[in-house]
């Protein structure tokens, strides 16, 4: 393709220009907008300027990638809400041995469940569990963070659901879920132990520091305080200073009965304050959202709004109530200014209003995880993958039985109108010829049937995909990168396509800002409640560098057409 009009050319590079300031820095001084609005402005610029049409502007919005990609985000809630990321990670602590098992860990598991739930989601959910995980070895988070982050990014690369560029080449290439799979399967696993490899040579010294015993009493996870986190940044909560100054007057009464001659009555003591503390925490949010709603059907029933003075005696007697633990049978408990104990229903039996009895509750879990696994059946044998995740998400809707509004506004429409800015705002770019006359200079070089060729276009691959990121990258060169290759091999085309994959993803570990899910494990981590700790870009970047082009190499030699 030519380059087109002078005119064309210089809108429509301005247009994109916008676009991707925007996506790679979304907070600029001069217009932080966000990176959807900052795609949905390109795309539009794309319009006005008459680089597109309006109806070319339409044709460029691919469905099938966004039906699939919403279909993943929806399974990936409802998989959240049955608590497969609650298993995930107390398996990530289950009898460890020591701070570099746990590397091993974070590595296998994050890369287990970015393949299969998007490395996004496996980033969101997983990153304050690892924190704890630090805190409880008494080392820097730093080493964790980051086989959690580059460990999901190496993993989604084995799966077309893994991440979005993968969508992307999974719809324009025709490639069936099991050819992807297979096809990467195994530069992804020998990726993934390199990578950990390298983790544990760069802060092997960190990571043998033995913990002091003193400080990690107070530090220590319990099993049961594990079982009960919902990995959600939303679901930490922290007590009143009244409520936790209830609870110490209360641990130093049982301190005073206790003998002064028996050993580690202090630590007994200490350790479950800390534990009460923490129950108490999780009980308060959701008690709070009973007094709220309580109130309310009271207004409602009696014709007064919140805040009139019927409501108020009942909110002022339930106020001087309080929650407490009993430290005999391990139950909860509301407790009056006249001692009297209330039974608290179990917090299990009625989560979010779901299902009160256990058994329903496991039958639902159940569906929910067979489901999963007739999706990927499916998409193993050859379905169309986007419609049977839009399938599959239905059937977790009707099975839930309710009101799926809650779960559909977990999904991150944000980032499906990113996608649609996107395909246009590159589609766009695609008709100024520039991708094109760029291409045709680097094309002899870059041929996939010779070494040189690979090294070449596997570094002009590593250096777009982080100026650019990795679904513009994909987007542009996808089908130039094919084609190029069905030239030299009719069987060359299918391996151009994975390379594509394995290096466009892979290059997400280079810096801080080559992938989302970095992003999301820096961001988590920041504004972590009790653990924050700030990931810079230099302590990932002396990371990334080596990392990055270590296992790309490796993971080069183990992909075949």
């Amino acid at each position: 393709m030519v380059l087109a009009p002078t005119e064309k050319v210089v809108l429509g590079s301005i247009a994109f220009a916008i676009f991707w300031v925007l996506a790679v820095f979304p907070a600029v001084p001069f217009l932080p907008i966000g990176r959807t609005s900052g795609s949905l402005l390109g795309a539009t610029l794309m319009v006005i300027f008459r680089v597109t049409t309006p109806d070319q502007a339409y044709d460029a919005i691919d469905l099938s990638i966004l039906g699939l990609l919403f279909g993943t985000m929806v399974v990936s809630v409802y998989l959240e809400q049955a608590d497969m990321f609650k298993y995930l990670g107390v398996l990530l602590s289950w009898k460890s041995k020591g701070a570099k098992d746990l590397i091993c860990r974070i590595c296998l598991v994050s890369a287990i469940s970015s393949a299969f739930f998007t490395n996004d989601t496996s980033c969101v959910v997983l990153t304050e569990f690892v924190l704890k995980i630090a805190r409880q070895n008494n080392v820097p988070p730093h080493p964790f963070l980051l086989a959690l982050a580059s460990s999901a990014n190496i993993g989604s690369s084995a799966t077309p659901i893994g991440n979005p560029q993968n969508l992307v080449i999974a719809i324009q290439s025709s490639l069936s879920f099991r050819e992807f799979l297979f096809g990467l399967l195994p530069a992804m696993l020998v990726g993934v132990l390199v990578n950990a490899l390298i983790l544990l040579c760069m802060y092997w010294r960190l990571l043998s520091v033995k913990k002091d015993e003193g400080i990690a009493l107070d530090e220590v996870i319990s099993e049961e305080d594990a079982a009960s986190h919902r990995f959600s940044p939303a679901a930490m909560s922290h007590p009143t200073a009244q409520n936790s100054q209830e609870l110490n007057t209360m641990l130093e009464t049982m301190n005073t009965w206790s003998s002064p001659s028996s050993n580690g009555s202090t630590n007994y003591a200490e350790t479950l304050r800390n534990s009460v503390s923490s129950k108490q925490s999780n009980l308060q949010g959701n008690l709070s959202g009973g007094i709220e709603s309580t109130r309310n059907l009271n207004a409602s029933k009696e014709g007064v709004v919140a805040g009139d003075d019927i409501s108020q005696p009942w909110e002022e007697d339930f106020r001087s109530r309080r929650i407490s633990r009993s430290a005999l049978n391990d139950s909860d408990e509301m407790v009056n200014d006249e001692g009297g104990a209330i039974p608290v229903q179990p917090l299990e039996e009625k989560e979010e209003g779901r299902l009160t009895k256990p058994w329903k509750r496991l039958l639902w879990k159940t569906c929910v995880y067979l489901v999963t696994l007739g999706m990927l059946i499916a998409f193993l044998v050859g379905l169309n993958m986007s419609w049977t995740a839009l399938t599959a998400a239905l059937a977790l809707m009707v099975l839930d039985f309710k009101d799926s509004q809650p779960c559909l506004q977990k999904v991150s429409y944000p980032l499906l109108v990113f996608f649609v800015g996107m395909f246009i705002t590159v589609d766009g770019f695609n008709r100024t010829g520039i991708p094109s006359t760029l291409w045709n200079i680097i094309e002899p070089h870059a041929r996939i049937n010779h070494v040189g060729g690979i090294i070449v276009l596997t570094l002009f691959i590593l250096v777009l995909s982080n100026v650019a990121s990795n679904v513009p990258t994909v987007l542009l060169l996808g089908g130039r990168v094919a084609a190029s290759a069905a030239v030299t091999s009719q069987g060359q085309e299918k391996r151009a396509w994975l390379i594509l994959a394995w290096v466009s993803t892979v290059a997400g570990n280079l810096s801080l800002l080559g992938s989302a899910a970095n992003l999301i494990v820096c961001e988590q981590a920041r504004r972590a409640q009790f653990f924050g700790y700030n990931l810079s870009f230099w302590s990932h970047l002396m990371f990334g560098v080596p990392s990055t082009l270590i296992v790309t190499a490796i993971g080069l030699l183990l992909i075949r057409g």
